[in-house]
């Protein structure tokens, strides 16, 4: 069987007038592979182009000035970075906005205390961009309609209320990230798996949107027979995953969208993310419509619980001992790169 991300048309499928062979597409792939495009979903053309247009200016900077773009502190989730392979080689260049600009800002937007300790790290605006932090935010919220959105979606095809997800708390817990990744110029290696850029995984939010450029199909999602499909670039199109908190909310009845990024083409591949959660102080379990008589093997989680260690669980697990010391000590980090 021949597997394929679908393009639908989200004003029409949320409609009165959805055709049933749309809606039962969107539900088999939510179902099977956690992935899907949509166009007419209400975020304008203008906005999309002028946030990528600007941070595009900031990341195609000479390198020198991007250095001082990085997180004063060394927080890996803040500002700019550089991602280098195990040979030194260039992966991923990121750079990464978070959901406030200070500890204060949270507390004032509804966040205890001890939640808004998760902004005490700054966010870092490059002076050559005086819009950016406001065309960030527009983006951000624009992104995160979407992903209402397409949960309402989801909740119609599954025949349930948009009020059986957990939703209403605020704010809504929200990561942001910017990933440009480069040519592939390194003759030495010829099949996908070998010129991996982003390592295969599925996301622990409950949708992301994505808003992927370039000029080639890198980005590919996971059938159920564990081939990989091609994401194709659809002008206008957002690509939303299903992330672990929706499968687990629907007791596996819908999957995560396992996706990885593949090296190609001739310019740069750039994609912007906006990762979507409930609130921070929402227990994470399957949900009463999705629970039958077998019950469940997840066991329930506070989301603050799963994100409070993100910093130190991904340094753990990807930090290399120079970027470690510069967080440990407070300082930014750049990557050494190799000689090309």
């Amino acid at each position: 069987m021949t597997h394929q991300i679908p393009v639908v048309d989200l004003e029409l499928a949320l409609s009165d007038d959805a055709p049933a062979e749309l809606l039962q597409s969107v539900r088999e792939t939510a179902e099977r592979i956690g992935i899907i495009q949509v166009v007419n979903h209400g975020v304008p053309g203008e906005l999309i182009d002028g946030f990528h247009d600007s941070i595009g200016r900031v990341l195609d900077l000479p390198r020198e000035e991007k250095a001082r773009l990085a997180s004063p502190t060394g927080h890996p989730f803040r500002g700019w970075r550089q991602w280098p392979d195990d040979f030194g080689r260039l992966e991923l260049e990121r750079y990464n906005i978070g959901q406030f600009d200070s500890a204060e800002e949270a507390v004032a937007a509804g966040l205890s205390e001890e939640y808004a300790q998760l902004y005490t790290h700054v966010n870092v605006w490059p002076s050559q961009e005086p819009g950016l932090r406001e065309l960030a935010k527009n983006y951000h919220d624009a992104s995160v309609g979407v992903a209402e959105r397409v949960l309402a979606l989801y909740a119609r095809v599954l025949d349930v209320p948009l009020s059986t997800f957990p939703i209403a708390g605020r704010p809504h817990y929200t990561t942001f990230v910017v990933n440009d990744y480069p040519t592939w110029s390194h003759e030495d290696v010829s099949s996908d798996e070998e010129k991996l850029l982003l390592l295969e995984h599925a996301d622990g939010s409950v949708l992301t949107v994505l808003h992927q450029r370039g000029d080639y199909a890198g980005l590919q999602g996971q059938a159920p027979d564990g081939s990989w499909i091609p994401v194709p670039i659809v002008p206008g199109a957002l690509q939303v995953f299903s992330g672990h908190i929706l499968t687990q909310w629907t007791n596996d009845r819908l999957t995560s969208g396992r996706h990885r990024v593949v090296a190609g083409g001739t310019v740069t591949r750039r994609s912007t993310a906006v990762f979507w959660h409930p609130s921070l102080d929402t227990v994470i379990e399957p949900l009463a419509a999705f629970v039958g008589a077998d019950g469940t093997d997840y066991e329930p989680a506070l989301l603050w619980d799963r994100v409070k260690d993100n910093v130190e669980n991904y340094l753990q697990v990807f930090g290399r001992p120079d970027q470690v010391a510069a967080w440990r000590e407070g300082r930014p980090y750049v990557a050494e790169l190799a000689e090309v």
